[in-house]
Formats: structure tokens, C-alpha cells, sequence
């Protein structure tokens, strides 16, 4: 059996970025709609993973240049060290009072 060679892993190893991925590179792509940037309709799509909202799960798909795209953006943070200077703080919700006692809880500081 010949060695299987990954688009891209050569690049890699001599410093450049890996290939993302496209149609014809052996993964599963279906035809459906692309949950990213283009939103097409009716174009071959290939699962990037779960999406999490208000705790439920999808499965997300994305065609080949919204995943060429979000790889471009993800290396680039990675590269950069890009990370948030601060963490942001979730905004107080109407129906719950502010208080200025601390409730005591056991996972909370004292």
C-alpha cells in the first residue's frame, strides 16, 4: 500500500501553512447549505464540526473557499498570538437584583 500524502502536510513541514480543505481531497462532502460567510443555498459542504447555541448542538457545514477563509483567519491568530485583552463581562440580566452581598456559594472566593 503506497503512503498516503495529506494536501498540504509537505507545505507544513517546510514552514507554510497547511492546505485547507476542497472537493476533490477525499473527505465526505454532501451537498447542502453553508453555514459561514457566502450562505450558498445549494453547494457541496463539508462538516467543520458541532455549533453551540443556549445549549443545544448542529452540525455545521461549510464549503470550500468559507473554509479556506476561516483557515486563513485561524492560522493568522494563531500566528499572531491573537487573544482578547480582556475578558468580557456578560451584561447584568433585568430580572435578577444587584447586590452588593456575596451569596456565599461554594465555588465562589470568600
Amino acid at each position: 500500500m503506497p503512503p498516503r500524502v495529506i494536501p498540504g502536510i509537505t507545505d507544513f513541514a517546510h514552514g507554510g501553512l497547511p492546505a485547507p480543505a476542497a472537493t476533490d481531497d477525499g473527505n465526505r462532502w454532501e451537498d447542502g447549505r453553508c453555514w459561514l460567510y457566502c450562505g450558498q443555498q445549494r453547494t457541496r459542504v463539508l462538516w467543520i464540526g458541532p455549533v453551540s447555541v443556549a445549549g443545544a448542538q448542529a452540525p455545521m457545514y461549510a464549503c470550500g473557499p468559507c473554509i479556506q477563509k476561516l483557515q486563513e483567519q485561524v492560522w493568522e491568530a494563531l500566528l499572531l498570538g491573537d487573544e482578547p485583552t480582556h475578558q468580557a463581562q456578560p451584561a447584568p440580566r433585568p430580572d435578577m437584583e444587584a447586590s452588593s452581598e456575596s451569596s456565599g456559594g461554594r465555588h465562589r472566593a470568600p
